[in-house]
């Protein structure tokens, strides 16, 4: 009887993966346009039509500030008008034009609360006109999140969810699961050595640490252009065999 229920519950779980599958097909996928990044998602790029979180490798101002930059690189690279949810008025508009976003396609909503934000970023998900939906949450629970990854699948437009916090302790509740797609840590690196005075192009460890169907990993690369496009770092892209940008660990 326990095996054949193990086998009944194998069963089920490939049925559920190749749903997951077919929904992502259908839906489609982002690339990054950067080879060892897109090698290591499933379909080749970030999955359309699906709620992704994304988190400073610190809880500071730069951490949180690099989190949101990646965000804006992401969804500066599809069609139409963004809708930016937040809490606090305190997003920098130019840094994001300079990571591709113009401020002529931001539609900003603030919200009064965690709760009223919630439904900013699901209702804006269920709107099939955007180009994406960027909310800046310090909480996202299995609940909430269930409900916005079935707001994603249903109009096929993406979902970011920018994970800040007000104090040190509230980042504890980035490591809870949730119904996300993929969870991202992004954090400064030093910018490459210049020839000349002056700050070089920024450069960010993006990790990649958890991922429907794939291994986690992470990769240096350099931070979004006027595009919102990521780059392998010049001094990698130069040798003649480059060692891979991302390592492999197992999965979260």
């Amino acid at each position: 009887m326990p095996a054949a229920r193990s086998a009944h519950f194998d069963d089920l779980r490939a049925k559920v993966r190749a749903l997951e599958q077919a929904d992502r097909r259908a839906a489609g996928v982002l690339p990054f346009e950067v080879a060892t990044l897109d090698a290591a998602l499933p379909g080749g790029g970030l999955a359309l039509g699906a709620l992704h979180e994304v988190a400073g490798g610190g809880d500071d101002a730069v951490g949180g500030a690099a989190a949101a930059l990646f965000a804006a690189g992401i969804v500066a690279r599809l069609p139409g008008p963004v809708l930016w949810c937040i809490t606090r008025p305190d997003l920098f508009a130019p840094a994001l034009n300079h990571a591709g976003l113009g401020p002529d396609r931001v539609i900003y909503v603030e919200a009064g609360d965690e709760k009223a934000l919630m439904a900013c970023f699901e209702e804006g998900l269920r709107h099939g006109g955007l180009a994406g939906v960027v909310c800046e949450t310090s909480r996202l629970t299995m609940t909430a999140s269930r409900r916005l990854q079935l707001a994603a699948e249903g109009s096929g437009v993406i979902g970011l969810a920018v994970r800040r916090w007000r104090r040190a302790a509230e980042a504890a509740d980035f490591g809870q699961p949730t119904a996300a797609a993929t969870r991202w840590r992004v954090s400064a690196e030093p910018s490459a050595p210049l020839p000349v005075p002056g700050i070089g192009r920024a450069r960010w460890r993006i990790e990649l640490m958890r991922c429907r169907g794939a291994d986690a990993a992470d990769f240096i690369l350099d931070a979004c252009d006027e595009t919102g496009r990521l780059a392998l770092p010049a001094e990698l892209a130069r040798r003649s065999v480059a060692p891979p940008a991302g390592r492999r660990r197992a999965a979260a």
